[in-house]
């Protein structure tokens, strides 16, 4: 797996840059109020905030245009005074402004990216050009979360991007929510529950790798020649994260995900598989029993450490994965680590 560029660290008097790279619900007027608190709450960070030229146009403005949607990506990117860029929201269209993205603005200009969903194809996109870059917070669904954003993703967005030393050992939070987020309504607030902890759902020992992965539609992105974004060479030796929602990824789809990474030969590179909460009360166990009957069963790698109910992805609270970080997953203790930092001083 390649070196990655590290981004510099923040330090307050920053400007972050929010962009809506596939879905504009950030600019309707009945989601207005979240974005500006998002903003408010980033502000108390020490941090200016500015948006996009065309971030907030809105949904029907940005939907079928996907190269405003890069255009602010590359303005992000170039824009000097820019130190970070985060993601608005997720959606389902990230893919189609990748051949519109200037891979030039990015090499040059390295610097913070964050943001989940389908935000990874835009990830994707700055590692192919050597970025590292971080799988976390949302603007809508994290960062302006009512009742706060929680005490848990404030810190691990605040430790990842303000420091620079070793990331270090990621616990589980205290508790978490399944609720989906309502951004029309300024009433709604999620409900937490106890977080049991992390779910080991097989394998044993101890192995490191660095980090790699999105959702399910990770294999399915290609560049504009028609060619996987993803080979091989990214699977070899790593830690592959793993996170969806169960509206587009029930226990059979996980395993047919799995099942396709066995059958392009990319199962056995990997060195430990790490999986976020699934948006479910429901336990577990059911997506276990299929990820076991895919990678033990079918594939006969029964001592590969997979684990599971981690706090990242379409949950809440959430830590800051940095693409391409050395990390440590001890199975027969529980626990991760993430052993580098995300960011530089330099």
């Amino acid at each position: 797996m390649k070196t990655l560029i590290r981004p510099k660290a923040l330090r307050k008097g920053d400007t972050i840059a929010t962009i809506s790279p596939s879905w504009g619900c950030a600019g309707s007027s009945r989601v207005r109020w979240e974005y500006d608190l998002g903003c408010s709450r980033l502000r108390e960070l020490g941090l200016n905030v500015v948006a996009a030229p065309n971030s907030l146009k809105g949904t029907g403005s940005l939907k079928d245009d996907p190269e405003a949607r890069a255009d602010d990506i590359n303005w992000a990117f170039e824009n000097k005074e820019v130190k970070a860029v985060i993601a608005n929201i997720g959606g389902n269209d990230t893919a189609k402004i990748l051949p519109f993205i200037s891979a030039d603005s990015v090499k040059k200009n390295p610097k913070i990216l964050c943001g989940y969903s389908d935000v990874m194809a835009l990830h994707i996109f700055c590692y192919r050009q050597g970025l590292m870059t971080f799988y976390g917070d949302n603007l809508l669904t994290n960062i302006a979360e009512n009742p706060q954003w929680h005490p848990y993703s404030r810190y691990w967005f605040e430790k990842v991007f303000f420091d620079p030393s070793e990331t270090g050992k990621i616990d589980p939070s205290e508790d978490w929510s399944y609720d989906r987020s309502k951004h029309t309504d300024k009433t709604y607030k999620k409900t937490y529950i106890p977080n049991r902890g992390y779910y080991p759902v097989q394998g044993k020992g101890i192995v490191t790798g660095r980090l790699f992965g999105g959702h399910s539609d990770l294999l399915d992105l290609k560049d504009k020649s028609g060619r996987p974004y993803v080979t091989s060479e990214d699977f070899e030796g790593s830690i592959l994260f793993f996170e969806d929602i169960p509206e587009c990824c029930d226990p059979c789809g996980m395993a047919s995900f799995f099942d396709r990474l066995g059958r392009e030969g990319f199962l056995k590179l990997i060195r430990g598989i790490i999986i976020g909460k699934m948006r479910t009360s429901d336990p577990f166990d059911i997506y276990a029993e299929k990820i076991r009957e895919v990678i033990t069963g079918r594939y006969g790698l029964s001592d590969l450490p997979v684990m599971a109910d981690m706090n990242f992805g379409h949950t809440s609270p959430v830590f800051v994965i940095p693409y391409g970080a050395e990390a440590r997953l001890d199975q027969d203790n529980k626990t991760f680590t993430i052993l580098e930092g995300g960011v530089t001083d330099d």
